[in-house]
Order: structure tokens, then sequence, then C-alpha cells
């Protein structure tokens, strides 16, 4: 198994300062572009887990690059260049403090607040009578605040404007942006056989242009089931067969962990961490319909930073 990248310690060429986020380190270049160096970190419930999973930065950065390119389409990115499997380089925006998340089925934290008795989630009014993993009749957007540190915060549209957190004609947008976004990723996972459940969407803004940043419907940001007996399963009250990291804030839950103060993350063995890096790796073949890729396994730092500074030099 290859030994996963859990931190990078570069000093690249205009380098203004870094910023090591749960799983990327994102490097700052001149306040112009940003370095976004995916690591095998890998969080749940807002916490850093002590074991990374090897392959798991590759697949996400690589399977956000594909979506990145079809999203070009509907909203510009920030994405410039994808120089080496686990980085991409692109434009620094100012980003947008909050994130849109939209929601196509009843599941995980919608779920579990549904659960609790709540029949509205961030201003969205839910219909009585819905069970786990049903498709609402439209998707709907329930967005959060972005927090550095902790957990992120449901917030409705209307606090967001009251707030002055973001302008209500560029909120606006921004919902626009998210509902065409997630329509276009619903029907190119169709295409391979899997529903997307739901997603995060994170913006910025540069020289007044509104650009989508960060990942884009990557099993870090987004879940998804196999399309392949979802209703009959609904209908059964069976668990759906899921491609996203639920299974492991689920293994955890099972363990007496939920990110709460006190509360130790459970041991993560070596077959426990094969197994979910098998799971992104088949994850990333079901959603790009491609083998996987492996990349050498030794030097892996030198190769990374090697290819950044190729692709910096001619940003130049």
């Amino acid at each position: 198994m290859q030994k996963p990248i859990l931190r990078t310690d570069f000093q690249l060429p205009g380098q203004k300062d870094v910023y090591k986020g749960k799983v990327r380190d994102v490097y700052n270049i001149n306040d112009d572009h940003l370095v976004m160096i995916v690591t095998d970190r890998i969080s749940a419930f807002d916490v850093v887990l002590p074991r990374g999973i090897p392959y798991k930065g590759q697949v996400l950065n690589q399977i956000a690059d594909r979506f990145l390119e079809a999203s070009q389409q509907i909203v510009p990115t920030w994405k410039i260049a994808t120089p080496d499997p686990n980085v991409m380089v692109g434009h620094k925006t100012e980003p947008y403090p909050i994130e849109m998340v939209v929601r196509g089925y009843l599941t995980g934290h919608a779920w579990r607040e549904y659960r609790s008795g709540k029949r509205q989630i961030c201003g969205e009014p839910l219909p009585e009578g819905m069970q786990q993993h049903q498709k609402f009749e439209r998707p709907i957007i329930t967005p959060t605040t972005k927090a550095h540190e902790g957990h992120d915060e449901d917030i409705s549209k209307d606090q967001i404007i009251s707030q002055g957190l973001v302008s209500k004609e560029e909120y606006e947008q921004l919902e626009a942006y998210s509902l065409r976004l997630f329509e276009q990723g619903t029907r190119m996972a169709r295409e391979k056989g899997l529903l997307l459940v739901d997603t995060k969407y994170e913006f910025g803004k540069k020289n007044g242009q509104i650009y989508l940043i960060d990942e884009v419907h990557t099993p870090d940001s987004s879940r998804y089931f196999y399309a392949d007996g979802y209703q009959e399963r609904l209908d059964n009250g069976q668990p759906q067969r899921q491609l996203s990291k639920e299974f492991v804030r689920e293994w955890l839950v099972e363990r007496g962990f939920q990110g709460e103060e006190g509360q130790n993350v459970p041991d993560m063995s070596d077959d426990f961490i094969e197994q979910v890096s098998q799971r992104y790796i088949e994850l990333f073949e079901q959603i790009t319909g491609e083998p996987f890729q492996y990349t050498e396994s030794e030097h892996v730092e030198q190769r990374i930073e090697q290819n950044i500074r190729q692709q910096l030099e001619q940003l130049k």
C-alpha cells in the first residue's frame, strides 16, 4: 500500500503564504494564483482523522478536474491547469463566506434533522411522511456558513442576505449556477449508473467575475447512490448502495465518534484504510468510466514540486 501524502512544506516561486485545510494545502502565489495540493488526509465530522488514505488525493483531484472542465459551460471556474495528479493551479479569488449545498434526496444531515422532527432546513419546508433516501420533488438548496475551524452551520437565504454575507442579486446568481451545476452533475452521474444525491459548491469573485472554486462532484463534497436497485431498496427500507464518504462517517458513529468534545477517534486498521482507499478508487472508475492510473509511489513530494515549478514558469 502506498504511503499516503499527509502534508507538504514547499517554498515555491512567488509564494506569499500557505493555508493548510482539512484535506488541501493551498499555496498563494503573488496574490494572483493558487496552487492547491490535494493530500491523502481524510476528515469526518470536521475532524481530520489521524491516518491518511493512499491515492485519495489523486482521486479527488482528478475527478474535480473533469467536472471543473465540464462546468465551464455554465460558469467560469478557478482552474487553469492540472500539472500533477495531486495538484491544481488556478485563479485566486475572494471566496464567498457560504457553501451552496444542493440536495436531491433526503439523506445524511438532512435526514438526521428530519428524523429529529424538523420540517424545515435553511428555510426550505419539507413535507410530512418522507422516508430516508427518498428523492425530493425538486432539488433544494440548504446553504451553510464556512467555518475555518469547527462545524459549518446551516443558514437560510434570508439570513445570508440580511446579515450582508452576500447581496441579494449575487446570491440569486449563485443559486442559479448551483442548480444548473447540479442538473449537469446529475446527468453525468446517471450516464455512469449513479445518482448524484447531494453536493456542495463554493464560489469566489475576482475582478468582478464570479468563479466556481474548490472541488466539484468529488466523493468528499458529494454523495452518490447506485441507480440500479435504488427504488427496490427504498421500497423495502434497505440501505442504499452508495459511493461517498458517508460509509466512513457511519463506521465512526458505530464506534461512538461524531466529532464531539471528549470523543476519541477509533483505531483505523490497515485493512480499513485499504478498504477506504479502494472505495475512493471505485468511485473514480465508476464516475469517469476510466481505469484508475496508479502513480509511482516513491519520491512523490519531489514529483509534485517539480511539476508545480514547471507550471508556475508557464504562468509568468
